[in-house]
C-alpha cells in the first residue's frame, strides 16, 4: 500500500475506520485523533501540516465509513 499523505484524506479514513471499526468517530477529540492518523503504519507526512480542515473533513469521510457498515 502506498504511504499516507495529508493529500489522502479518505485514504485516512478508511484505514482509520479499518483499524477502529467500532469507534464512532464524533467522540474523538481532534487531539487524539491527530495522534491516531500520524500512528497509522502506512502514514509518512509530517504532523505538523496538519490543520482542523483536514482532520475535521478525516473525521467526516471515516463517519461515513462507520455509519455505512452499521
Amino acid at each position: 500500500m502506498p504511504k499516507l499523505k495529508w493529500d489522502n484524506l479518505d485514504d485516512i479514513a478508511l484505514s482509520l475506520y479499518e483499524k477502529f471499526p467500532d469507534t464512532d468517530p464524533t467522540h474523538i477529540r481532534f487531539t487524539d485523533l491527530l495522534k491516531w492518523i500520524t500512528e497509522l503504519e502506512d502514514f509518512d507526512d509530517d504532523p505538523l501540516k496538519s490543520n482542523e480542515a483536514k482532520l475535521e473533513r478525516i473525521q467526516m469521510a471515516w463517519l461515513e465509513e462507520y455509519q455505512d457498515n452499521r
